[in-house]
């Protein structure tokens, strides 16, 4: 598994899609991999997660709802988020 400060290229390739999705101006190693995606962390709202779950599906092939009771988790970091979208891929 990797340690708190190595991206790996999957969370890389995740970090490059947001920065894409959002228009952000920023490297994706810039996204620290355990920090929050709401709030202090990378300051996402309710809009851009909203944005980014389409581009996941998109991408990835793996739908995200509005109402799953789980989103917090999912959306806690960029490493729970690509964690959630490797073990729910279609393969």
């Amino acid at each position: 598994m990797t340690d708190e400060n190595t991206r790996t290229e999957q969370e890389l390739a995740l970090s490059s899609l947001i920065i894409a999705t959002l228009n952000l101006e920023m490297q994706p190693a810039d996204i620290d991999p355990e920090a929050p995606l709401f709030g202090e962390g990378l300051g996402l709202d309710s809009i851009d997660i909203l944005e980014i779950a389409l581009a996941i599906s998109k991408t990835y092939g793996i739908k995200l709802r509005s109402d799953d009771k789980s989103n917090e988790r999912i959306f806690n970091s960029l490493r729970s988020l690509n964690r959630h979208i490797w073990q729910n891929r279609p393969k």
